[in-house]
């Protein structure tokens, strides 16, 4: 059986994995990274937009290989700009999702190896330096060079693609020494609490995610999804937009047209048995729906 803190960062890590794209190239296993979760990943070219969810846990995301444009801003906010290159480093810990982009130079594979560290870790380092937990945040820092960050994620990148299982003596003290290191030059340590919005815990988006997925063919029903997660509709539905930015009818409409498009690409199915295919029993729907999410017809979308 898993850690309940390992529980809790597979999640959130395996959530925020649906939504970007790219090929996962290693993942951490093992005892030694039970108060952590790491991932390396080959990313596509280029991305024009897409959601990045919120992330409870404190979310380190490192370039191991490759050159990129990055784009980020708040769902109602202005796009920044940010230059990644081997050796930068991105932190966040956001109540809110946001929007990204980027565009990587063809030159080289653009590699990035995701570090989420768990809140037992981060509080327990916060501790050692004489630091209030319930007080700290994490800054947003995006595209910056850190010799010593730099240094320990390398070891820990080296470690994770061992063939053998890590050491945990190893990976905990470098896990530790890079926590106590982001806590004294990248958090605040006074924050003032405010009341914020209800959010899913990242198992239970795991779980409402995974269940429309594989019930895409079939009519949307908030009632299954919150009764999935223990919760009301009214609290399920709330929490759910708090965390995706989104309605959970609308994530599903959108999932929806994401398949339509890999089917319309990659299959020679008629446009009629791929709407069958995503729940739609009227062509002439989804081919309104379709148009409206993407701007244009599903048959001129197979022609591009």
């Amino acid at each position: 059986m898993l850690h309940p803190q390992r529980s809790s960062l597979r999640a959130a890590s395996y959530a925020l994995e649906d939504h970007i794209p790219g090929r996962k190239i290693g993942q951490s296993q093992g005892e030694a990274w039970k108060e952590a979760e790491a991932q390396i990943f080959r990313r596509a070219q280029q991305e024009d937009e897409m959601l990045v969810p919120a992330v409870a846990e404190p979310l380190l995301v490192w370039v191991i290989s490759g050159n990129a444009r990055i784009e980020e801003r708040e769902l109602t906010g202005e796009w920044t700009k940010s230059e990644a290159r081997t050796g930068s480093f991105f932190l966040t810990q956001t109540d809110a999702p946001y929007l990204m982009r980027w565009q990587a130079r063809p030159e080289h594979p653009f590699e990035v190896l995701h570090l989420y560290l768990g809140l037992t870790l981060v509080n327990r380092a916060a501790r050692s330096l004489g630091l209030n937990p319930l007080r700290l945040r994490m800054h947003d820092i995006s595209g910056v060079q850190d010799t010593f960050i730099s240094g320990v994620l390398t070891g820990l990148t080296a470690e994770l693609q061992k063939p053998l299982l890590a050491s945990p003596l190893f990976v905990n003290g470098l896990l530790e020494s890079l926590t106590i290191h982001l806590l004294r030059n990248y958090a605040n340590t006074h924050v003032t609490r405010t009341p914020k919005s209800a959010q899913l815990p990242a198992w239970k988006l795991r779980k409402a995610l995974d269940h429309m997925e594989a019930h895409l063919a079939e009519p949307f029903d908030l009632d299954v999804l919150a009764a999935l997660c223990g919760m009301g509709r009214f609290h399920f539905s709330r929490s759910f937009h708090n965390t995706m930015g989104q309605s959970p009818s609308r994530w599903f409409v959108r999932r929806r047209v994401e398949h339509a498009k890999e089917l319309l690409c990659q299959s020679d199915q008629s446009i009629i048995e791929i709407a069958l295919t995503i729940g739609y029993e009227s062509p002439s729907h989804f081919a309104q729906v379709f148009r409206r999410e993407t701007g244009v017809s599903p048959r001129d979308y197979r022609k591009l």
